[in-house]
């Protein structure tokens, strides 16, 4: 009996290892039916960490395809592409149809349910409303809510201080921030490098009442251990980030969200309109 016994060990460790892979594949759903595996708590292998806390600007159920917490980019009227962009994470695109995916080469998979490209890193897969497959349809309209929702609650929250009111009246020039909700009643203009200092559980909301521009060749930097899912910009106007210009955090416009050639954000782009790349990368928050 106890030869019996020892020699099903490694058998049993096998039957274990596969029973535990299979499900981890199946949380949240797996493959081509729409879920993502959660891998740690707040983290997806596509929808990458989340803040999580009640002053946080709530992105729904980490990784989830029914929540703008699964995407690295949602939009409503269009997400274009100059290739070659490389995006870490999933596109996202409703009530637009396919037809507003531009420049991205989509590659249909057998179902319908997402599109593949070779500027989407996998597992980040590329959805739009008229996929007819699993649950796409549904989960984009229920995400591009949550999209809403988070903008309205981001622009619901009250600046800190007069001190974090209007700073630089709109030029944001060689500064640093620390963690706080600041406002400004105009657009946001940066043109040199802008640092935002403070822990790893420091939150940054920003709410820009107008358009928000930033120089080319600049950087946002993070710092004392700053992380950019923590970072929110609430931008009523359009976005524009120039050329070789890194940014970092989570943009909520109300309008359109356009990258320059080379740039990169470490982050989300969040529009209710359209998001224009132009050989950019996008990596959900890291």
């Amino acid at each position: 009996m106890n030869r019996f016994g020892n020699s099903m060990k490694p058998l049993n460790t096998l039957v274990m290892a596969l029973l535990a892979a299979a499900v981890v594949a199946g949380c949240g759903g797996g493959g081509d039916g729409g879920g993502v595996a959660v891998v740690a708590p707040g983290q997806t292998t596509a929808g990458g960490p989340v803040c999580t806390g009640a002053a946080c600007v709530p992105l729904g159920t980490a990784g989830s395809l029914g929540a703008a917490s699964g995407y690295a980019i949602l939009a409503k009227d269009g997400v274009s592409t100059v290739p070659a962009s490389v995006v870490t994470g999933n596109v996202g695109l409703s009530p637009t149809a396919r037809i507003g995916l531009t420049g991205w080469s989509l590659i249909t998979e057998p179902t319908d349910t997402s599109f593949t490209s070779a500027q989407v890193v996998a597992p980040g897969k590329l959805f739009a409303a008229d996929n007819v497959g699993g649950t796409t349809s549904s989960d984009l309209t229920t995400a591009v809510g949550t999209m809403e929702t988070a903008y309205t609650n981001a622009a619901g929250r009250t600046a800190t201080s007069a001190a974090t009111t209007n700073v630089g009246a709109g030029t944001l020039t060689g500064l640093t921030l620390t963690a706080a909700v600041y406002e400004w009643g105009s657009a946001v203009t940066i043109p040199t490098d802008l640092t935002l200092n403070g822990s790893a559980t420091d939150i940054w909301i920003l709410k820009v009442a107008g358009t928000l521009d930033m120089a080319a060749a600049k950087n946002v930097i993070l710092t004392g251990g700053a992380l950019a899912k923590n970072v929110f910009w609430q931008v009523s106007g359009a976005v524009t980030i120039g050329a070789n210009t890194h940014f970092e955090g989570i943009i909520l416009g109300q309008t359109s969200i356009t990258f320059g050639n080379l740039s990169s954000i470490n982050g989300r782009l969040l529009a209710q309109s359209a998001v224009v790349l132009d050989a950019t990368t996008v990596t959900v928050p890291q």
